[in-house]
């Protein structure tokens, strides 16, 4: 009977210890579960796009990418600046040494005030006999933007970042660019003031050999650093500004466009390879894990990934015994083969976090696969790189070949879209990569006016959408249709007159009245630039619609310009339609153009076509008013555009280009097409026919018209060239396409056609 009571007591017992220990594990898991995904949940993100999976996760982060962002984007453009949402995401940013609200003096950058930026030290501003020291060529590239941005103030106390003279660009003791003495000739600078206060410092190489720490030789205190290679461990969230690495021969201006020269569908099998790499492997130290690695994904047939060992002076005494095979693969294939052929491109860290693969990588639309762990990718704070980009970890580098085979076609597509865009917009010159910088600052210290992620993340892109133009998406042309508004109502025509009016038979008036018929017409506004006295107001056409007359030219910063693309407070309309005084057009002419640009509302959409081309034997460029099959500029004297381009006319192209068509009195036509060409990237949109222009114009005054004047085109072409100059290459793009209505000149009843008076042209 005591058996008994002990085996049930001893079963009892064991019952008892089975269900704590399954309770128990269950309890943990539960609780384990939770920490995790708190910490998946609030983790800061790698770059800059809020919170952040563990490390395992991340390895998977390309899920979430341009291809299906539109819901993303959707919120992005109800949420704050990118700037305000990093803040307020990330725990490095509370415990930084320096934030803007702690380190920057916002007294010197008061709202009412423009953004200026001061370089020093120069004769005025130095009393050290140091002096700036020598530049290297990137560094005087960067300086040279920061003079052409339009923010270069020419007294300090106008400023409200200042920039330094002394090249503090490549910091490697090691280098021949290494300034000697940078820590002396700083301190030594009055506005440096012991702490850098409002300053911003570049740099592109810091550390040296063989541990290569982020060190640059100075301190920088209270100063901002825009930084290559920048790790998330030295990099203040919301203050510093993480930059690309670039080569010393990257373009000052302009640049090579990208290579995604057409839409291929599916973009999976567009390309011979998925994933390359070319490049050197380091034997020992900082960056050889992963490069050494390598070796084992190359397949030789669409993974390509190949390295030498064959640089520096002591490789030999560190031979694996792998380098002569590796080295057999490596010449088999050519760089740049590779990288124009594959889906993917591998961005593996180097001696330090960036790489030059990165900038290469996205010009050439092969989609960057980030293996460096850590590393704060440029502009962080304001790019969305999942968008873009393939964020693996490094120590999961096995796992990348399944990964990128999982990704879908449509999603590839969106990726690499999105590199044309980021490379063009931010990356492909030295001039972009300053004024990105700048335009970063620019949004945190007037925080007012910052551009959210829907603006810095789609086209245009952020460098060319002006805050001050207006806060409402909807005001500028790039957006209606991303947004689903419907198109904008009503025009207003804008007629330059230059010659007195004789008669009620004048060109002018026939013109007021054919546009006043429009039932699109809103009101015309006359630019009255003629010496002759202005007619009286009984004397003009009767019309529905009201009719303002603007005398002389306008002024900008206290100079004359022309008038015709000034941003008149009287334009209601986001639609203009340019015209000049002596312009044949009929009413249907006016509807149909105006139908067409509702549906390109960020074009120059008209009649009159011209074209450029390269003349081989003069090494310059020609302007072309031939018929021929494409064309690349539409003439300003019969066309529709926005009216923000006004806007960015006269306040944001460079002076001297105003100059240039000022000082001539011609070619703002052509300096117009460049502008939109520019921000656009995209061609003009010729409408109907329309063949002859000027040659039909004036019928009865043909000798007082300048388009009959021998050296009207050749002073065209004139400014064509130095608009490239100004632009650093050349933006406009060719075109074969011509807009007809449905029906025009086809043999059936002018009845049943909607615009019956085009069969009269």
């Amino acid at each position: 009977m005591h058996a008994k009571k002990r085996y049930a007591l001893v079963l009892f017992s064991g019952l008892l210890l089975l269900l704590f220990y399954y309770g128990g594990v269950r309890l943990l898991a539960a609780t384990s579960a939770a920490a995790h995904h708190s910490r998946g949940a609030w983790a800061p993100a790698p770059h800059g796009g809020g919170r952040r999976p563990d490390k395992l996760g991340a390895a998977r982060s390309y899920l979430r990418t341009f291809a299906d962002s539109d819901d993303q984007e959707a919120a992005d453009l109800h949420a704050e600046s990118p700037k305000r949402r990093r803040m307020a995401r990330s725990a490095l940013y509370r415990n930084a040494k320096c934030r803007m609200d702690t380190c920057w003096d916002f007294s010197r950058c008061p709202p009412h005030k423009p953004f200026r930026v001061y370089i020093h030290p120069n004769a005025e501003h130095t009393d050290t006999t140091l002096g700036p020291g020598p530049q290297s060529a990137a560094y005087t590239k960067i300086l040279e933007a920061l003079r052409r941005s339009g923010y270069l103030a020419e007294r300090p106390e106008d400023a409200c970042v200042l920039v330094l003279a002394v090249d503090t660009l490549d910091r490697d003791r090691l280098s021949p660019d290494y300034v000697s003495g940078a820590a002396q000739r700083i301190q030594a600078l009055p506005l440096w003031s012991g702490d850098g206060t409002n300053h911003l410092v570049f740099n592109i190489y810091s550390g040296t050999w063989p541990d290569y720490a982020e060190e640059l030789g100075f301190d920088t205190g209270r100063a901002v650093l825009a930084k290559a290679s920048f790790s998330m461990d030295k990099f203040r969230p919301g203050f510093d500004i993480s930059i690309p690495l670039f080569a010393k021969d990257h373009p000052q201006r302009g640049g090579r466009p990208g290579d995604l020269t057409a839409n291929t569908f599916p973009a999976a099998t567009a390309n011979k390879y998925l994933l390359v790499f070319k490049g050197k492997r380091y034997l020992t130290g900082i960056g050889s894990e992963t490069r050494n690695a390598l070796y084992h994904l190359h397949n030789g047939d669409d993974i390509i990934l190949t390295t030498t060992c064959k640089h520096g002076k002591s490789w030999k005494s560190h031979d694996d015994g792998r380098c002569q095979q590796d080295q057999q693969e490596f010449d088999k294939y050519d760089y740049n083969t590779l990288l124009h052929n594959s889906t993917f491109c591998l961005v593996p860290r180097g001696r330090r976090l960036g790489s030059f693969r990165f900038l290469e990588a996205l010009q050439a639309a092969c989609i960057p696969v980030i293996e460096a762990n850590g590393w704060e990718l440029p502009f962080s704070e304001v790019i969305e790189w999942d968008r873009a980009t393939i964020t693996a970890d490094e120590r999961l580098l096995f796992q990348l070949p399944s990964i990128l085979r999982a990704i879908p076609p449509e999603k590839i597509l969106a990726l690499r879209q999105q590199t044309q865009f980021l490379w063009e917009t931010y990356f492909s010159s030295v001039e972009r990569i300053v004024l990105t910088t700048l335009e970063i600052l620019r949004d945190r210290i007037m925080s007012h006016q910052s551009r959210s992620a829907f603006i810095w993340n789609r086209p245009p892109g952020a460098l060319a959408v002006l805050p001050e133009y207006s806060e409402n998406l909807a005001d500028f042309p790039f957006f209606r249709s991303p947004l689903g508004l419907p198109p904008p109502q009503g025009f207003t025509a804008v007629i330059l007159a230059t010659s007195p009016i004789i008669s009620q038979s004048a060109p002018i008036y026939k013109l007021i009245k054919a546009v006043a018929m429009s039932k699109h017409a809103a009101q015309i506004v006359v630019l009255w630039n003629s010496e002759k006295p202005l007619p009286a107001k009984n004397r003009w056409p009767p019309t529905g619609i009201p009719i303002m007359v603007v005398k002389g030219q306008s002024k900008v910063s206290g100079k004359q310009m022309s008038s015709r693309f000034f941003p008149y407070d009287i334009i209601q309309t986001d639609a203009v339609l340019s015209l000049d005084e002596d312009t044949i057009l009929n009413t249907d002419e006016v509807d149909f153009a105006f139908a067409v640009w509702e549906s390109f509302p960020d074009r120059v959409v008209g009649y009159p076509a011209r074209s450029h081309y390269w003349d081989e034997a003069k090494s310059r460029w020609g302007y072309t008013s031939k018929w021929t099959n494409d064309y690349s500029m539409v003439l300003t004297g019969a066309a529709f555009y926005h009216r923000y381009y006004n806007f960015l006319y006269t306040h944001w192209l460079p002076e001297e280009a105003r100059r240039l068509v000022d000082e001539g009195d011609n070619c703002e036509d052509i300096l117009m097409n460049f502008l939109v060409s520019h921000v656009t990237k995209l061609p003009p949109i010729k409408v109907t026919q329309k063949k002859q222009y000027k040659e039909t114009m004036l019928q009865g005054n043909s000798k007082s018209s300048r388009w009959a004047d021998p050296n009207h085109f050749s002073q065209r072409q004139t400014c064509m060239n130095g608009f490239v100059d100004l632009f650093g290459y050349m933006p406009l793009k060719r075109s074969q396409m011509r807009l007809d209505p449905l029906l025009f000149k086809d043999p059936v009843s002018n009845l049943r056609k909607r615009y019956r008076q085009l069969e009269l042209v």
